[in-house]
């Protein structure tokens, strides 16, 4: 039970909660409204039609409400269209009841004074929270309840009965119905506010890939443009002059071919930068982006005063940082994080990136991503490892040796 909640998103606990609440409802409305119909039997044994009757009448209208408010919360979250047909179809039913129980109470069949009136609140209020559920602006919401309300009171006075028990009707329905109104559209709007959060997260996720890749290949265009320009231009003017047999042919290609292992530099210096994460950089941003997730993100930077890491360790443990904030946004729901970087005067650099909310079981195979730094790290004889230690926390811990630190800081 505690993995089968610990493994949903935020978005999807969110959903999980208002839906069995909406299903709680149906429980709440047969042991609420229909078991006192049942109860009238005990006074007057010989007539059980009738009380049976309105039970099952109670336990059939809450399933089909609980139906609908099922179907509704599907639409809220974008998983199907908006259950209309069934809309109208507990509506109709819920006017057909509630009219039929106010003629038996005009007729004199139901005796009990509370009854009725109790069975028609019933009725009427979990309906409306189930049609609210189908309706996606306020100003449509606040109509349910006044038109039940007063088609309610019309009817009462319509079957005869006196007009002081048509203001009861009145006054009870609609009050009712603005409280079920009230707290079916606010669970609506928050189920929809968490998923458009949520689906916010990842598309924001996917914008700053796409961004990065802009840049890339703005980068790229800035310094292969003008030099395939150039190239271009020297070989035509080349080959004009080979055609005419003049010797500033050759000393134009030996232009173009220095102009082209000169692209060959800049371009491997561009994809070096693009490959290389500045660690300072890369610590600041997580504490900004998961702070700004809602997380309590500490950042720790336990260095030695003086001590400068290798610029080759710092770009690998800044990727593990990438890898680990990006990890933690998509899976888990994490609450609390710690950074922590240790790098002594002597010994070796760690770096733990440590999580809560993690799910107890992964989601699906490793990703490549975890594989990627860990050749990043293999590159500098260091290790890492990743995995839940307990608890629901998930440690990321990467290390390099301190020999492989004093040959980078020897050769620098």
């Amino acid at each position: 039970m505690t993995g089968w909640w610990k493994n949903r998103s935020s978005a999807g606990k969110v959903e999980l909660y208002t839906r069995w609440s909406f299903h709680l409802f149906v429980l709440i409305e047969i042991t609420s409204f229909g078991l006192p119909a049942l109860g009238a039997a005990a006074e007057d044994p010989s007539d059980l039609a009738l009380p049976l009757s309105l039970f099952l009448l109670l336990c059939a209208h809450a399933v089909l409400c609980g139906v609908l408010a099922s179907q509704a919360l599907t639409w809220v979250v974008g998983r199907r269209e908006r259950p209309t047909r069934s809309a109208v179809t507990t509506a109709s039913l819920t006017a057909a009841a509630v009219l039929g129980i106010l003629a038996l109470k005009a007729a004199g069949k139901i005796d009990e004074p509370a009854l009725a009136p109790m069975l028609v609140l019933g009725l009427t209020c979990f309906t409306t929270g189930s049609l609210v559920l189908c309706m996606q602006s306020v100003r449509s919401m606040r109509y349910v309840a006044p038109v039940a309300a007063t088609g309610t009171g019309v009817t009462v006075l319509a079957l005869g009965l006196p007009a002081a028990h048509a203001l009861g009707y009145f006054l009870g329905v609609l009050l009712c119905c603005l409280f079920f109104t009230a707290t079916s559209g606010f669970s609506a709007w928050l189920l929809r506010t968490v998923h458009e959060l949520d689906r916010a997260r990842e598309v924001q996720s996917r914008l700053a890939v796409a961004e990065e890749r802009l840049r890339f290949g703005r980068d790229l265009h800035d310094v292969m443009g003008r030099n395939l320009a150039v190239i271009a231009l020297k070989s035509e003017l080349a080959i004009q002059l080979a055609r005419r047999e003049r010797p500033e042919a050759v000393e134009q290609m030996i232009e173009v071919q220095r102009i082209a292992q000169e692209s060959q530099r800049e371009v491997r210096d561009v994809v070096r930068g693009y490959r290389e994460a500045d660690l300072a950089v890369e610590l600041e941003g997580a504490r900004g982006v998961l702070g700004a997730a809602g997380m309590d993100c500490r950042v720790d930077f336990l260095a030695a005063p003086g001590r400068q890491l290798p610029s080759e360790v710092q770009s690998a443990l800044g990727w593990v940082v990438r890898e680990a904030t990006t990890n933690i946004l998509r899976h888990g729901d994490a609450h609390h994080c710690l950074i922590r970087l240790t790098a002594a005067e002597t010994g070796s650099v760690t770096l733990v990136v440590e999580n809560d909310g993690a799910p107890e079981a992964p989601a699906g195979p490793p990703g490549s991503g975890l594989a990627g730094l860990r050749e990043r790290l293999a590159a500098l004889d260091g290790t890492l490892q990743a995995g839940p230690v307990g608890d629901g926390r998930f440690r990321l811990l990467a290390q390099i040796p301190d020999r492989r630190l004093q040959e980078l800081e020897v050769r620098a």
